[in-house]
């Protein structure tokens, strides 16, 4: 069987060992079968294995996701759930952190925010944002920066954006954990 050409480069052996990343995404009220498609590609390829999709969110089968998620939907887990209150209740009795992924007034910047493992990140819809009752159930609110006259990204970018980050910070995370098993405690001598 041959190799994905990511994992014949020399870079790739920074991840080894990650397999998967403590995330799960919700999509709450996402309208773009695109869009989920996309989710399912981002999240097959940054290593996250459920996907919960609440509310009006297409979900698999269907030719608008296979499209974008190139197979990836039949790879990574998911549930829909027309309600998406019960949806993050079941997330967080499960131990994550809710994230929501908006521009509030009490968000933390992507790139300050440091993470406490394990996340379920929320992205919501692309006309109104994450909605209210979701918005007020996170613990966090994260944003992305946007220097331009538009605020926010594509919720599918803004997905690729956050994961990508997060796997950044994971692996960095991974590697100091990793490395101070390998370290022996120093004596008191």
């Amino acid at each position: 069987m041959e190799a994905f050409p990511f994992r014949q480069t020399e870079q790739s052996c920074l991840y080894d060992g990650i397999g998967s990343i403590p995330v799960s995404v919700l999509l709450d009220n996402v309208r773009s079968l695109y869009n989920v498609g996309s989710f399912f590609r981002t999240c097959d390829t940054a290593g996250i294995h459920t996907l919960y999709l609440g509310g009006i969110t297409g979900h698999p089968p269907h030719r608008g996701i296979s499209k974008t998620a190139l197979g990836a939907e039949d790879n990574v887990s998911w549930y829909h759930h027309i309600d998406v209150t019960v949806l993050i209740e079941r997330i967080r009795k499960s131990g994550q952190e809710i994230v929501a992924v908006e521009t509030s007034p009490n968000a933390v910047d992507l790139y300050d925010w440091q993470p406490v493992f394990p996340i379920c990140l929320v992205f919501g819809n692309e006309i109104t944002g994450v909605s209210s009752a979701i918005a007020e159930r996170a613990e966090t609110h994260v944003r992305i920066p946007s220097l331009g006259i538009k605020q926010s990204l594509n919720v599918a970018t803004a997905g690729g954006v956050v994961i990508y980050e997060l796997l950044r910070k994971f692996r960095r995370q991974y590697e100091c954990d990793h490395n101070n098993k390998n370290v022996k405690p120093r004596s008191n001598r």
